[in-house]
């Protein structure tokens, strides 16, 4: 779904949708289109707290910083099927089972049964993210 398109504008789920296929090309800029200003993101990885008008470029530098001290690359996130996906007017939550695969030294890693919760605020441009939270999953 492109940006800007009338579904994306219209549905949260785009916008989600939308920030996983930016993460999984590793396209930082498409990634921080989807996001409200300023946002917050709340995840396992350490300082587990990134806030403001540039908090998706902070977490995802941060992503980077960390996949390299440990070898870790290829990060791809799969969605299922949303298990809230709730509107009440200009405001949306979105709850999603996920699984993140990546890789470390080489070795395939897939880390099931994770659970990316969204909060999304409808602006002029549509809906934009303005909070997340990555619950780990059990790594196999």
């Amino acid at each position: 779904v492109a940006l800007g398109g009338s579904w994306y504008a219209n549905h949260p789920m785009a916008a989600v949708r939308q920030y996983i296929d930016g993460f999984n090309k590793g396209d930082a800029k498409a990634m921080a289109a989807t996001f409200a200003v300023p946002a917050s993101i709340l995840d396992g990885m350490a300082p587990h707290l990134w806030q403001g008008p540039t908090a998706a470029q902070d977490w995802y530098r941060d992503v980077l910083i960390e996949g390299k001290q440990h070898g870790a690359s290829d990060y791809f996130v799969t969605l299922g099927e949303p298990l809230h996906n709730n509107t009440t007017g200009e405001s949306a939550y979105v709850v999603v089972p996920a699984t993140m695969t990546f890789k470390v030294q080489g070795q395939q890693i897939t880390q099931a049964g994770a659970v990316f919760t969204v909060a999304l605020r409808k602006i002029a441009e549509g809906w934009r993210i303005a909070a997340w939270a990555w619950a780990k999953g059990n790594r196999a």
